[in-house]
């Protein structure tokens, strides 16, 4: 269900301040027949808009899961756009067009063991994926997070970090670049890469799911493979390329490749056949 140009009206239900330039906005549909009927697929992205300022994209950071009637999306505050959003308040109207863009393969990880690796606020469509799992734990083997960020004031959903580090069934690990920890940090200290070489997950029978700045995408996939994970079995979402979200612009073309609509979602796999300027 979407509308291509005709945004949803929303209205803006909560907003919680992640960090200092990050928040995250619950937007209800003003139409409940949409409300009732708005379904969507973790991964998936939407275009926000402040009137009168233009709109930005982003993903879906909720989990289809857990949002009837409603979605979230998390803004890092970075250009004219971002800020207009900073700037709304509960009871403030918006516009949303969405879903758009294919998502994250639930169904292929079944029965599988998971591994998701996230970079400050890269971790909101892992985010979305990760509640979309654990809501249906009995489906999956070991469920592993690594979640880092340049420092502890700026790791984002901190309430649901300290749920999942009290889960039985989930690990949790935590780390913040050199530099960026704190006296009461107890996580680890390091670039998110580097940790993830030193915990060393074990690559037998696991997907993983990876989100952050492109350098850390980067170099988290490079560890991954040295770790012995295929990759196909290496899944991440390259929406900071995207704009208009239709293929019109031409933001986001790589070759051939419309990220809009070929993905945002892509295995390593696929990635590794883009051009070679990528």
């Amino acid at each position: 269900m979407s509308k291509l140009f005709e945004p949803y009206l929303m209205n803006v239900e909560e907003v919680i301040t992640e960090t200092v330039d990050t928040k995250t906005l619950k937007l209800g549909f003003a139409d409940p027949e949409v409300a009732e009927k708005f379904t969507f697929r973790a991964g998936q992205f939407g275009e926000y808009s402040v009137y009168g300022k233009g709109e930005a994209t982003f993903c879906i950071a909720s989990s289809p899961t857990r949002s009837k009637g409603f979605i979230e999306c998390s803004v890092k505050k970075f250009g004219r756009v971002t800020t207009e959003l900073h700037e709304l308040n509960v009871g403030d109207q918006m516009g949303f067009r969405g879903p758009y863009g294919n998502w994250f393969p639930l169904e292929d990880m079944f029965g599988h063991n998971l591994l998701f690796v996230a970079g400050g606020i890269g971790l909101a469509p892992v985010r979305s994926i990760i509640w979309n799992c654990l809501d249906m734990r009995d489906k999956f083997k070991k469920v592993t997070i690594l979640y880092g960020a340049r420092s502890v004031d700026d790791l984002v959903y901190k309430r649901e970090l300290e749920e999942w580090g009290k889960m039985n069934d989930v690990e949790l690990i935590l780390t913040v670049d050199p530099g960026g920890e704190t006296p009461e940090w107890k996580g680890h200290v390091g670039f998110v890469p580097t940790t993830l070489e030193k915990v060393a997950p074990a690559a037998e029978d696991c997907k993983v799911v990876t989100c952050g700045p492109p350098i850390m995408i980067k170099f988290t996939v490079l560890s991954l493979t040295k770790l012995g994970f295929a990759d196909k079995d290496i899944i991440t979402t390259l929406e900071m390329k995207m704009k208009c979200g239709l293929g019109k612009c031409g933001r986001c073309n790589i070759g051939h490749i419309y990220v809009c609509k070929d993905g945002p979602v892509f295995t390593y796999e696929q990635i590794k056949q883009f051009p070679q300027e990528f």
